[in-house]
């Protein structure tokens, strides 16, 4: 440990170690010069992949890997291999698949291939007519795959932001302002890598070829390893604390248990680690807070709780403890309203397309835009604002609200949800304008009506403006909120309320096309749009967006921010 206060201000106060396990050096460490080999991985991931689903819900597994036992450096580091040997097992697998292809699985974004492409025996049969009929082992082989992929970003995902984070420490004012901008440079490379990997890439794939358009993303991911693994000495690192879930089953356990016990009024009573110690390595501890003060009786101690001289962790948990699951807690609300948020989103890949596809479709006399392909202006608009956000609306908004960041990040999130209201506005209005042509020229029956499908560019484009504010202070959010020693399970749910969010989008069309089409009626969203009311399903999620947003207000105003005591103990091997 440091011994003098020259040699403590030498080294980062937030508990990070460098690769040695030894307490972080600041000016050696950390900061921006490490994060450059951080983001590579997160450009990397995007070109490669855009399996959601299961994607969205393994990040939980690599979280807990990350947060209980290995670390985020080495989960990120484990994963990102597993990731490389099945994408570069899928670019030598893809010169025998090509005649295939269309007949085994189109992916969003990517096509995935599988063991059946190289292996005599397993590779399915196929008539004269180039149809193939893969039997259960070989389809059972493919999804392996699939899983595999799934599992290497469930490993990455929920670990590269907080790791990014982790490069900045929270005692220094300086390397905390940056910490907040990491978070929008971060989400930026997220859409650089997506923007080249839907034009780039997809354009190698098609008129190129499917090798090439494999080989580039996996050479490019085997970089961004070697790349993530050249920065090692410049890391800090946040020592893994043990499993999250036992600490929280823990304090639920004991304060059950006590449910009768009666919690003193004088709170320093309560029992805790002594000064210089805490339950887990690397973490700061929590001061008590007063919501939730049932398991406050988890940390009340009594004559039955020591056995033979120690601590049955069963029947008595520390304030710092007891404060992390109430920290866990807190956030789930707010975790909530971002389901709605996310379920506007997920309009773009869905409605948004059926929308575009009825429109004029004609770049030019010769050439069509896919209406699919109007995503791209959500990822330019999001590559716009990002840089807008941090270099010109922060400061401009620091000097009115005196706060570092501009906006808290609660306030941030709630900028975004009413954009988001104004997103499908903009979609409905233009729903309204389309049907209201087809009803005065009697368009029924008309493919594509004549209006330009340029038109669906704004709806993209403050939806992109929304996630900027909403998505980006949610990373933030469920970072800085987070105990330290769960932040990689936090940034896991943050990112489910995306999978949750493309459920309640189903759930809603299920129910909206059930009650829309009694009596015999077409329904607001019939297979002819041209008979529907798509137009009444925007303005519904745009309803419920402003609940949401009232929800949310209200959650926030209860909210109340974790307290950490000081700097982490425990850094030292």
């Amino acid at each position: 440990m440091p011994t003098t206060m020259e040699e403590a201000g030498k080294y980062a106060k937030d508990g990070t170690t460098d690769f040695r396990k030894n307490p972080a050096i600041k000016k050696e460490t950390g900061s921006w010069k490490a994060c450059p080999y951080i983001l590579g991985i997160v450009a990397a991931v995007s070109n490669v992949t855009n399996w959601s689903g299961t994607c969205y819900v393994t990040p939980l597994l690599g979280a807990f890997l990350a947060d209980a036992y290995l670390g985020r450096y080495w989960t990120i580091a484990t994963f990102s291999i597993i990731y490389v040997f099945v994408i570069y097992f899928y670019f030598f697998a893809s010169r025998y698949l090509y005649r295939y292809i269309p007949n085994l699985i189109l992916i969003q974004g990517m096509t995935l291939l599988t063991l059946s492409a190289s292996l005599h025996g397993l590779k399915p049969q196929c008539d004269s007519q180039n149809v193939c009929h893969p039997t259960d082992f070989q389809a059972g082989i493919f999804y392996m795959g699939l899983y595999l992929i799934a599992l290497g970003t469930g490993g990455i995902k929920p670990c590269v932001s907080p790791f990014g984070a982790d490069q900045f420490d929270d005692s220094d004012e300086t390397e905390k302002k940056s910490k907040s901008s990491f978070f929008n440079w971060f989400y930026l490379s997220i859409n650089i890598g997506a923007l080249v990997a839907s034009t780039v890439l997809v354009w190698i794939q098609t008129n190129v070829g499917w090798g090439w358009g494999f080989g580039i993303p996996a050479v490019a991911m085997a970089a961004a390893v070697v790349s993530f693994f050249s920065g090692t000495r410049l890391y800090r690192n946040q020592r893994p604390g043990g499993s999250p879930l036992t600490r929280i089953c823990q304090v639920v356990v004991a304060s059950c248990r006590k449910a009768r016990v009666r919690v003193p009024d004088d709170k320093s009573l309560l029992y805790e680690f002594v000064e210089g110690e805490c339950v887990v390595k690397g973490s700061r501890k929590l001061d008590h807070t007063e919501q939730l003060s049932f398991f406050d009786k988890a940390a009340v101690e009594t004559q039955s709780d020591r056995i033979k001289g120690s601590i049955d962790a069963w029947r008595l948990c520390t304030v710092t403890q007891v404060e992390e699951l109430k920290s866990i807690i807190r956030l789930l609300p707010i975790l909530a309203t971002g389901i709605i948020f996310t379920t506007v989103y997920s309009q773009m890949g869905t409605l948004f397309v059926l929308q575009g596809n009825t429109m004029d479709l004609h770049m030019t006399s010769s050439f069509q835009i896919p209406p699919a392909s109007l995503s791209l202006f959500d990822t330019l608009s999001v590559i716009f604002w990002v840089p807008v956000y941090d270099r010109v609306i922060v400061p401009f908004a620091r000097k009115f609200t005196g706060h570092r960041n501009g906006f808290t990040q609660l306030q941030r999130i709630a900028v975004g949800l009413v954009i988001s209201v104004f997103a499908m506005l903009a979609a409905g209005t233009l729903e309204l304008v389309r049907l209201r042509m087809v009803r005065e020229h009697d368009f029924y029956e008309l493919e594509h009506v004549p209006i330009s499908v340029f038109w669906q560019v704004p709806q993209y484009f403050v939806i992109g403006c929304a996630e900027v504010f909403t998505f980006v202070g949610q990373l933030e959010f469920f970072y800085e909120q987070a105990p330290d020693a769960m932040r990689s399970l936090c940034s896991a749910l943050s990112l489910a309320t995306v999978a949750l969010g493309n459920y309640l989008s189903s759930l809603l069309v299920n129910v909206v096309t059930d009650f829309s089409t009694r009596h015999g009626k077409a329904g607001w969203i019939p297979d002819n749009l041209n008979y529907g009311h798509l137009d009444y399903f925007f303005w519904l999620l745009a309803l419920l967006s402003v609940l949401n947003l009232g929800v949310y207000l209200l959650v926030a105003k209860w909210y109340t921010y974790k307290k950490p005591v000081g700097p982490s103990i425990g850094t030292t091997p």
